[in-house]
């Protein structure tokens, strides 16, 4: 047998151990977010549950309540026995949020007003506790705090230098002693300009109307593009399968 007729042998024999690695790796591409996102989400609830739960009394927990409502029914113990354990999934989410948002309504009357002013009196007078609270507070504040004040539209601007185009965040006109010593004829903007892949830190820019070019996408998908390095483009809804482009590559390899 000749050299070239068993090379044609051996890769007969590996093509269909080849075609279940290629199905295999397509699989996982639409598997694996799949599984990874229900995976954060299970991990997550069962966190809260585990730390919020400890808080309830016993008598309110989901085995307790059926037992009592329940338990002296023959159908009841024919079925689960003398004693009933029942794990409800997620119902210390729904307490922690209940519990926060009757403490938002309390905080936004002016007694609630008063008494987080009162407690953050106390706190400011604690050297270690002050900082660590006050740092606390403002991340607080800057993720969950609703505010009017938003990003207009997304944008394209020359940066570092001509030739080079960056995508920045357009907040609003320039005002004041800045406009006013900024020797342009012209109404300048001024602009945010993100880095990647974190989009919290970056430069505010004033560049004049003519150099910024407006984009159609709105400010969350430029968001998108930014973090994600240039990889995720507007268009692609989130639940969308996989690019069929980048299955069909995998199964080629």
């Amino acid at each position: 047998m000749t050299k070239q007729s068993h090379d044609h042998d051996h890769k007969r024999r590996r093509r269909p151990f080849a075609v279940l690695r290629n199905n295999f790796l397509a699989g996982l591409v639409v598997v694996a977010p799949v599984a990874i996102t229900v995976w954060l989400i299970w991990t997550f609830v069962g966190w809260i549950d585990g730390w919020v739960l400890p808080f309830v009394p016993k008598a309110y927990h989901p085995d307790m309540l059926i037992q009592r409502w329940f338990g002296d029914s023959e159908w009841f113990i024919a079925l689960f026995g003398e004693n009933v354990r029942v794990n409800i999934r997620g119902l210390g989410v729904v307490v922690f949020l209940v519990f926060t948002i009757i403490v938002g309504w309390i905080a936004k009357g002016l007694i609630g007003r008063q008494f987080i002013t009162f407690g953050e009196t106390i706190v400011d007078r604690i050297p270690v506790l002050r900082s660590l609270y006050s740092g606390i507070k403002q991340i607080a504040e800057t993720v969950f705090a609703q505010s009017e004040a938003k990003f207009d539209k997304a944008c394209l601007v020359e940066y570092p230098r001509k030739g080079i185009w960056a995508i920045a965040f357009i907040s609003t006109n320039a005002k004041g002693e800045i406009d006013e010593k900024i020797p342009v004829e012209e109404d300048i903007a001024s602009v945010f300009l993100p880095t990647t892949p974190n989009p919290t830190s970056g430069f505010l820019l004033f560049v004049p109307r003519h150099s910024v070019t407006e984009l159609d996408m709105s400010v969350e998908d430029a968001a998108k593009l930014v973090i994600s390095a240039g990889l995720v483009y507007p268009g692609k809804k989130n639940g969308d399968m996989p690019d069929p482009e980048i299955v069909k590559k995998i199964s080629k390899t």
